[in-house]
């Protein structure tokens, strides 16, 4: 490996060849800017900066798979960046092509109109550019790509490092800068939410009208709570059972303007690594993943596995792992090796509802040290933020409060009694124009 910014902008190193292709991913290697010099270089590059001015930046300013938020700004479904992640892993033309890499492509061309020409390739040059590389960036990864291969004045290929040039420098460096800071920035706000001054206090919704009263309320984050999911469809809290109508809720949602994470109680029964894909797809900030199942605890070296599985299919997936030692009252004395556990696994923060003990909420937040503790709404506020708590769930509370509410109003009324505050029926009517 040799230095790094002399050998980018001198045009005596070019990038590696790559023979002419007229399908598959040989066809879109020999297609890009990326790996092509002189005119073919200048035409292609146009072709991807003028797809890249036509997106405003703040668009991408957003949480969930920074493909898929990529490609909604370029008018494409989001789930395109299942199959540009596939591609991508064939991308570089050190690397083999394998069948399942071209059969991607080509439902993406498919996509973007069936038409196998440069101006295809340029999309989906970016569209593959933005997945490993900008995901290691919302990683912290620097640089985001270690190294870029060049060709010397000699036919010798050698490998140049990126340290202090993450987006490269000269000809070939990356033209999407501002985009893909956006696409970072977007997905790290929920995460620097749980860092701010104040902890972020996150009510739980288990409706489309709630999440929206609560985003109308000014809430900078909202979660939804299994419970009022699984009341709400007549189904039991934490048995699974409700992976439909948790998934419907989530992809509703996520169409405000407010960052969104779901509980997904144990997992919903499904592939941990598939949920996570399918809900950052989406445009979800972050998920709650509980080690409780009603009656036991799940053993700790399948939880730290699901965990792990999720954070390597979504690293953009803010995973907070619920604790359910003490919401279930067993193994109490293990809390503390089951937290540190999650977070080695890849949890980016532990939740423990049930724990009310202020001494052991701070003996936890010290031990966890940047990894921020969730507490449920049990303590005032004012005292879980002095004891260093990051985050405060609502849980179902609202929900439970909501249908006691909704019984009582009605009980009153028979009565003669007076009748609480209701908001106007006009301002459901408004709600209905956020969500669609």
């Amino acid at each position: 490996m040799i230095g790094i910014v002399d050998e980018l902008l001198d045009d005596s190193y070019t990038v590696p060849v790559v023979p002419h292709a007229t399908r598959g991913v040989a066809w879109l290697r020999s297609h890009v800017a990326r790996f092509s010099e002189g005119e073919a270089h200048l035409r292609r590059r146009r072709l991807a900066t003028d797809v890249l001015d036509a997106i405003d930046a703040e668009a991408l300013r957003r949480p969930g798979h920074p493909v898929a938020t990529l490609a909604e700004a370029m008018g494409l479904p989001r789930t395109v960046a299942l199959d540009v992640e596939t591609i991508a892993g064939s991308y570089q033309p050190h690397t083999p092509i394998v069948d399942e890499a071209d059969a991607a492509l080509e439902r993406v061309v498919a996509v973007l109109g069936g038409r196998w020409d440069e101006s295809t390739a340029a999309r989906v040059g970016l569209l593959v550019q933005a997945c490993t590389a900008t995901r290691a960036a919302i990683r912290d990864e620097s640089p985001p790509v270690p190294t870029t291969r060049r060709v010397n004045v000699s036919g010798d290929e050698i490998e140049v490092s990126l340290e202090g040039q993450p987006f490269g420098a000269g000809r070939h460096a990356c033209p999407g800068r501002k985009h893909a800071a956006a696409l970072v920035e977007g997905n790290q706000y929920f995460k620097r939410l749980h860092k701010a001054g104040n902890p972020l206090l996150l009510p739980n919704a288990w409706d489309r009208a709630s999440a929206a009263l609560l985003w109308r309320a000014g809430f900078e984050a909202i979660g939804t709570t299994s419970l009022g999911i699984a009341a709400s469809a007549g189904k039991p809290d934490a048995t699974g059972s409700t992976y439909r109508e948790t998934i419907e809720l989530a992809q509703a949602i996520i169409r405000l303007p407010v960052a969104v994470t779901v509980d997904v109680e144990g997992g919903l029964g499904v592939d941990p690594g598939e949920l996570a894909t399918q809900l950052s797809v989406a445009g979800v900030a972050g998920v709650n993943i509980e080690d409780g199942r009603r009656t036991f605890l799940q053993p700790l070296h399948v939880q730290c596995s699901a965990i792990a599985a999720m954070k390597n299919a979504a690293p953009e997936l803010f995973i907070n792992a619920r604790v359910d030692t003490w919401w279930l009252g067993l193994e109490r004395e293990a809390t503390l090796r089951r937290a540190l556990s999650y977070v080695e696994s890849g949890a980016d923060g532990v939740f423990v509802p049930g724990l009310d003990d202020p001494g052991l909420i701070s003996e936890l937040v010290e031990t966890l040290g940047d990894t921020p503790l969730n507490a449920l709404a049990q303590l005032p506020y004012a005292v879980l933020r002095d004891l260093g708590v990051r985050r405060i769930s609502t849980g179902s509370l609202l929900f439970r409060t909501a249908m006691t509410q909704a019984v009582g109003t009605v009980e009153s009324y028979r009565s003669g009694g007076p009748l609480p505050a209701a908001a106007h029926y006009a301002e459901f009517e408004d709600l209905h124009s956020r969500l669609h």
